[in-house]
């Protein structure tokens, strides 16, 4: 019988399956001090400990309070100012100054990294129909009295429009208002963001045709859809309003960009 070393020992040479040191070992990447700076102010502005238009303390404080030299903050704040998350002033009464997380930012953003990879408004207005009207039938189900009035509201503002582009760019704002309404601020955000990526690129392609005799039936169209809308929410007809707003965007997709056959690259830069 073999001894308790030897079992020992035949064990580990046929059962070791610890990892070799060259599995194990790599090299790691110590964040800079300015990083970690920079880190430590965005957790503070992201929980709102740092809140809308707060002024940081002076360079010399914050020097003394991070321990860091000047040019390690002056780094951490081009990082958060390149986030949007801080505004920096030079001369008297300048400084540094808090901004919120915005939804600009965001949208500008995923709209420059759809641009870069080629990404056409046909696969960004699709998006849009799986989240849109999903949106109008969560409104459907559980409006209040208040989200009428504000819907209501919203109709009377589009009649009072005295010009056209107006009234196109209040119908754009109707479509986010049902998503608001709705209450899911998910779906609000990402709705927004698409959105405006479809609203920055076509503007140019509809602009020129404002006043013609397609854009004049569109827009009544539009309107007949919206208010038709507003009847199907007060109803709580929740399958009523999502199918309507899907057919609505399909619709409008059509007259915006799908007639010509031609694909339509997102553009933000016009």
């Amino acid at each position: 019988m073999p001894s308790g070393s030897d079992t020992a020992g035949e064990i580990g040479q046929a059962g070791d399956h610890r990892p070799s040191q060259e599995a194990v070992g790599r090299q790691l990447r110590l964040p800079k001090m300015a990083e970690l700076v920079a880190s430590d102010l965005r957790r503070r502005i992201i929980r709102g400990e740092l809140p809308e238009g707060q002024a940081l303390p002076s360079e010399a404080v914050m020097l003394a309070q991070f321990g860091v030299s000047r040019s390690t903050l002056r780094e951490a704040f081009r990082i958060l100012e390149a986030e949007s998350l801080i505004t920096v002033r030079g001369g008297p009464g300048g400084g540094a100054r808090i901004l919120s997380p915005s939804i600009e930012v965001a949208v500008r953003y995923a709209g420059l990294v759809l641009e870069h990879r080629g990404t056409i408004l046909q696969d960004v207005w699709e998006a849009r129909l799986f989240l849109e009207p999903p949106a109008a039938g969560m409104l459907a189900r559980q409006r209040t009295r208040a989200d009428l009035h504000t819907l209501r509201d919203a109709l009377s503002e589009r009649d009072a429009a005295s010009e056209l582009a107006e009234a196109i760019r209040l119908h754009n704002d109707f479509h986010l208002l049902i998503a608001r309404l709705a209450g899911n601020y998910t779906l609000t955000l990402l709705i927004r963001m698409l959105s405006e990526i479809i609203e920055r690129t076509t503007w140019p392609r509809l602009e020129p045709t404002i006043g013609s005799p397609a854009q004049e039936e569109a827009e009544r169209s539009t309107v007949k859809v919206h208010r038709a809308l507003v009847d199907l929410i007060e109803a709580k007809d929740a399958a009523g309003a999502e199918d309507l707003w899907y057919r609505h965007l399909q619709a409008a997709s059509t007259y915006l960009w799908q007639s010509d056959g031609k694909a339509v690259p997102v553009n933000l830069f016009g």
